[in-house]
């Protein structure tokens, strides 16, 4: 066991929840409930749940900067907690992923994530781990519509896979701090198992 600082991304407001942009949003309240714990304002822009003690604690963390300016909550939450890079880990979504796809990374570039880019310059460094999951659907509008779509709620029929992926994820995060980042991406970068029936 380890200790971890997890920040999912997202925006907040009630109009942006279910939204494929908050899709961390959504794998840190999983994580909250299967802890039995709420978030509570901390020291900075961000809200945030302790679990465990000492050398097994994992710390959740909801910016509240809206996704472009996710950099400062973060920087702000490492230095409340005293965590170092290698115990942060960011659960993002992934527009270049198909729905339902988990990739977990050690490190890397932000991919065209605006919420990654803006952590990657608050804190000067790419090295932290990351959690994509895919929210892809075979079908996109255009590129232009783009903004819109990644701000826009899950359609009906893909809740199934969703709320596998978000289950997963919650799984991967746990993983990681049981074991660590490697064995996690062993076991959970490898393509979602079929959704359940409706």
């Amino acid at each position: 066991m380890g200790s971890l600082l997890v920040v999912g991304l997202g925006n907040p407001r009630p109009e942006y929840a279910g939204t494929r942009h908050n899709a961390g949003f959504m794998v840190v309240n999983e994580l909250c409930r299967r802890s039995g714990v709420r978030l509570s304002p901390g020291k900075g822009e961000f809200w945030y749940a302790s679990v465990g003690h000492e050398d097994d604690a994992m710390v959740l963390v909801e910016p509240v900067t809206y996704m472009n300016r996710s950099g400062y909550a973060v920087s702000e939450a490492l230095a409340q907690f005293a965590f170092s890079l290698s115990e942060l880990v960011v659960i993002v979504d992934d527009l270049a992923l198909p729905l339902g796809t988990l990739r977990l990374r050690p490190g890397g570039s932000d991919g065209g994530h605006n919420g990654l880019a803006s952590i990657i310059y608050a804190l000067q460094a790419d090295q932290f781990a990351r959690v994509r999951c895919g929210i892809r659907k075979e079908v996109m509008p255009s590129k232009e519509m783009t903004a819109d779509f990644v701000l826009s709620p899950f359609d009906a029929e893909e809740q199934a896979i969703v709320g596998s992926m978000i289950g997963r994820t919650a799984d991967a995060v746990q993983e990681i701090q049981r074991s660590g980042l490697e064995r996690a991406m062993g076991l959970f970068n490898v393509p979602p198992p079929s959704a359940p029936a409706p």
